[in-house]
């Protein structure tokens, strides 16, 4: 399988010839080729993660991609056809496997709800928890994408996260909140976390692949 990075939240995944978009929002480039889309998933519904005009682009292209995402994001989209998935989940979709972990997005302020998020991990490789710091229980978790900069967080937490959930291999997501020297500053800390678990770290920049 291989993994796609683009700005802020939004990954593509590639298996087999078909592909899993997740969390294209506002922050990342317009996506202008949707093509070969088995699934998107939307991890909450905060624009960064997802915007009505990201997912009309990956559907004219693949009319027949199915969506997955939390109820807050169904309701949002109104009369697209969105499979609400929660904690406990799982789905099968041409060459992707999905499970669902999570419930809530990390508290920014006590004065902004908070609302659903689910992590998901893609056929036993690639874990993404969306706005939280969900730990897949009982997962080892092979390739983590590690939050790296955003109003929910302190570069701490996300130390701690990874150390936590030890994965083989991780990568910076959540990123375009931060100044160059910002991201450099995340990498190294996040680097320093995979590597006292014995993983390895890839500074991925928008537009890099890893295979996993």
């Amino acid at each position: 399988m291989e993994l796609t990075k683009l700005e802020h939240a939004a990954l593509i995944l590639e298996e087999a010839g078909r592909r899993l978009f997740i969390d294209p929002g506002a922050f990342t480039t317009a996506i202008t080729d949707g093509t070969r889309a088995d699934a998107i998933v939307i991890t909450h519904e905060h624009p960064d993660h997802w915007t009505r005009e990201q997912l009309d682009r990956i559907i004219q292209a693949s009319p027949d991609v199915r969506i997955f995402a939390p109820a807050g994001v169904a309701a949002a989209i109104g009369d697209g056809p969105v499979t609400v998935v929660a904690h406990g989940d799982s789905a099968e979709v041409g060459s992707f496997r999905l499970r669902f972990f999570g419930r809530k997005h990390a508290v920014i302020h006590e004065s902004i709800p908070v609302v659903d998020n689910v992590g998901v991990l893609v056929n036993e490789k690639l874990y993404y928890a969306g706005d939280a710091y969900t730990i897949p229980d009982g997962v080892a978790v092979d390739v983590l994408a590690a939050p790296a900069g955003a109003p929910w967080l302190k570069i701490s937490e996300s130390i701690d996260y990874v150390l936590a959930v030890k994965p083989r291999h991780a990568f910076p997501t959540h990123e375009m909140v931060l100044s160059r020297a910002g991201k450099d500053m995340s990498n190294q800390r996040l680097a320093w976390a995979t590597e006292q678990g014995g993983g390895t770290y890839h500074p991925l920049e928008p537009g890099d692949t890893l295979s996993i």
